[in-house]
């Protein structure tokens, strides 16, 4: 995934802001009636449960847009199946511009790949809105694992073999996907077991049932904090900012770099000035100083984007996890 620096990433939500803020000026977002949008409140669709760390992020961002918008954006939950049920509910949904979906590379990039048959098309069934944000996993052991580093870790996973578990929030989540980048380029042997999200892999972890995962920083933090768990590297190119302390697998495995990152769409053909309307608000929301220092908090960047670079973006995801998911082996029917 191509990388950019935070003033770079600022510069381009200052810019998408200021050029949609001119335009929203010259010809206002109505809806079909000719009232001004929006009239009523938004739907924006969570393809995971409540709880994690997805949802709190998503709960901001929903109530920055409920203020500046002055209707209601309510976060709508719908987990299950890796994302497949709320996406294909979001692309059946009326293009009006109250349905939105706040996905993840595992609904837009890895389920055309991994699902022979799946019920939506991440490119043909929505439209771009702004890509968000986004942020590394963190690669965790248990205590029990006496590997207290990247190298520790590889050296011991190729002489236990299967001995060594590692639990995912599902099959072909971004932390299975991590996992098969790891295999791959160390040759480790890992296990993968999945479960049905973060939480339910996150209390086996803790309780030593599986000895390692990849967990976002909002989830884990606490438990590094107290000992319960031990981080031994994060998926990005390099460290991050928010967790200086925690080195880059990539200091380890050159080349290794796996974003999570998130992202807004809506359905098929919904009215331009409504698009235009919508990504405005949210750049205007991403450059908002206390959701900025909220999400910095949680390692996350924001990043913003016009719908025409998240289109674009897309088609690179598209090619890069399928690829991932292909080199992996995995299928889901």
């Amino acid at each position: 995934m191509s990388r950019l620096p935070a003033s770079a990433c600022m510069a381009l939500i200052a810019a998408a802001c200021a050029t949609l803020c001119r335009d929203a000026a010259a010809q206002p977002a109505s809806t079909g009636s000719g009232q001004a949008y929006p009239v009523k409140s938004i739907r924006l669709v969570l393809p995971y449960p409540p709880g994690g760390g997805t949802d709190l992020q998503a709960r901001t961002l929903a109530q920055k847009l409920s203020e500046n918008l002055g209707q209601t954006v309510v976060v709508d939950n719908r987990g299950g199946a890796n994302g497949v049920l709320a996406m294909a509910h979001v692309a059946k949904s009326a293009a009006d511009g109250y349905t939105l979906v706040y996905a993840l590379p595992a609904q837009f990039a890895v389920n055309p790949a991994l699902y022979p048959r799946l019920s939506y098309d991440p490119i043909r069934d929505f439209e771009p809105v702004s890509l968000v944000a986004r942020t590394p996993l963190i690669l965790l052991t248990h205590p029990s694992v006496p590997a207290k580093s990247m190298t520790e870790l590889i050296r011991l996973a190729k002489a236990k073999r299967d001995d060594l578990v590692l639990a995912s929030a599902g099959n072909g989540s971004a932390g299975h996907l991590c996992l098969e980048l790891l295999k791959n380029m160390s040759g480790a042997q890992i296990l993968h077991v999945p479960y049905k999200g973060a939480g339910p892999s996150l209390v086996d972890l803790l309780a030593g049932q599986a000895q390692l995962s990849f967990l976002a920083w909002s989830t884990a933090r606490a438990f590094i904090t107290s000992g319960k768990l031990r981080a031994l590297g994060v998926t990005s190119e390099k460290r991050s900012p928010a967790i200086p302390g925690v080195p880059a697998i990539a200091e380890t495995l050159r080349g290794y770099d796996i974003l999570n990152w998130y992202a807004i769409a809506t359905p098929k053909l919904v009215q331009k000035q409504i698009l235009t309307k919508m990504n405005m608000e949210l750049s205007r929301a991403l450059a908002a100083p206390d959701l900025r220092q909220a999400f910095e908090r949680e390692a996350i960047e924001i990043v913003g984007s016009t719908p025409e670079f998240l289109r674009d973006f897309l088609h690179t995801e598209l090619q890069k996890w399928g690829g991932l998911v292909k080199s992996s082996g995995l299928r889901i029917d």
